[in-house]
């Protein structure tokens, strides 16, 4: 992996802390670079930074400076949410001191971060002013300690060490996105409209994404817009194995498949790389109980500039009323933006999620569990309620039978 690797398939690695411990200035040391703007003055970092580089002989990884958790006030406490937003997202956290007192924000960052199973190193910083302890006053066993000063690059190398021993086991074991589906040398199809929603020169990351997976374990991939299908299937000597579509055109795509084929979306194939796919398969049972007033969250992990006919604003909307015969009320959340009271919502549906890390994923479907809400995404929301749902997990047989039932 290099530079270019997405975000999404980067470890990410959070620096915790109160106002003026350091934080910054211990990222600036571990990247060589002024990434964080350093002043001696508490609550200089005001909105979480992130940094991607290569941790060698770790990977490609994501640094996250956020902002110090001990602010106060109305701005204090905005800081500090976008601070605990970051909780969600990271796979390694770091929590940085320097006054030889490990206290209640340290310990409460440690207990959410535990809660979330995200191991820890606690760095002890700033040793060119206060001296090198023994060990931080209240530091729980089994933490591993590091000690530093940033002002004199005094254990960066330490700090380097400590995350790469301690990065979660397998972080960068990637599993199949569908190349899992087929036999080596046998061919997929995927379906790419080029639409408004392409971006232009290129293709979404998902399609990319899949396209290399294919390639990467030795499987064809035959790539055509949704009106030359016919055409590409009448050129194979046989029928594909498999049949990879954007959701928006599943209808006609559907209509078109051999009945030999599997057929499946882009979306569908996220719902099991990025989260679980059960889950939201679950999930799509909501639909049938939809009635008139009920809210509906959509949540996408990136964030664009909505389009005339955004599928999450405008089609995905028009889909679920006219499949539910509801007038349905549909709020949307975008990016990191994510509500922590989900309780007035009767369905949330995700986009594929390609910008998030599955962590993030899994976390905010343990969100939904939690508020006894269902959540599905795009891809199964749209297979539901255009006919095609059961159709289109014909590569997963495990979890097809779930979209049934009350």
């Amino acid at each position: 992996m290099s530079l270019t690797t997405p975000k999404s398939m980067r470890l990410h690695i959070g620096i915790f802390g109160r106002r003026n411990v350091g934080k910054s200035s211990i990222l600036n040391a571990l990247c060589g670079q002024n990434i964080s703007i350093v002043s001696p003055h508490a609550g200089t970092t005001t909105d979480p930074v992130e940094k991607p580089m290569e941790l060698l002989p770790l990977g490609p990884v994501v640094f996250i400076d956020t902002a110090g958790i001990d602010d106060s006030g109305a701005l204090g406490e905005l800081r500090n949410r976008k601070t605990r937003s970051c909780l969600d997202r990271v796979d390694l956290g770091v929590i940085i001191t320097c006054d030889g007192v490990w206290g209640g924000f340290e310990q409460q960052l440690a207990a959410e971060l535990s809660a979330r199973d995200v191991p820890l190193i606690a760095v002890h910083n700033k040793q060119d002013l206060y001296g090198q302890s023994v060990r931080l006053e209240g530091l729980p066993a089994g933490i591993p300690l590091v000690f530093s000063s940033a002002l004199e690059a005094h254990g960066i190398d330490a700090l380097r060490a400590a995350l790469i021993e301690h990065a979660p086991e397998g972080c960068f074991e990637t599993a199949c996105i569908a190349a899992d589906l087929i036999a080596p040398g046998h061919t997929a199809v995927l379906v790419v409209p080029i639409d408004r929603e392409a971006p232009r020169g290129r293709l979404i990351l998902p399609q990319v994404q899949t396209i290399r997976d294919l390639l990467d374990n030795g499987r064809c991939a035959l790539v055509v817009r949704e009106h030359e299908l016919a055409q590409a299937l009448d050129l194979l000597k046989q029928p594909p194995e498999l049949i990879i579509t954007d959701s928006q055109a599943f209808e006609q795509v559907a209509a078109l498949a051999p009945p030999h084929s599997m057929l499946t979306g882009f979306s569908i194939l996220f719902a099991r790389y990025k989260a679980d796919l059960a889950t939201l398969v679950q999930g799509t049972r909501a639909i049938d109980k939809l009635q008139d007033g009920d809210r509906v969250l959509i949540a996408e992990s990136c964030t664009h500039h909505p389009i005339e006919d955004d599928i999450g604003r405008v089609k995905i909307p028009r889909w679920l009323e006219r499949y539910s015969g509801a007038t349905l009320s549909f709020t949307t959340a975008a990016g990191y933006d994510f509500p922590d009271d989900l309780g007035e919502y009767r369905l949330v549906i995700h986009c594929g999620a390609c910008m998030h890390t599955r962590k993030a994923m899994l976390r905010r479907l343990e969100k939904c569990r939690q508020a006894g809400v269902p959540v599905t995404n795009y891809g199964l929301a749209i297979a539901k309620c255009l006919g095609v749902l059961e159709r289109s997990l014909e590569p997963f047989p495990d979890v097809r039978e779930l979209c049934r039932g009350s």
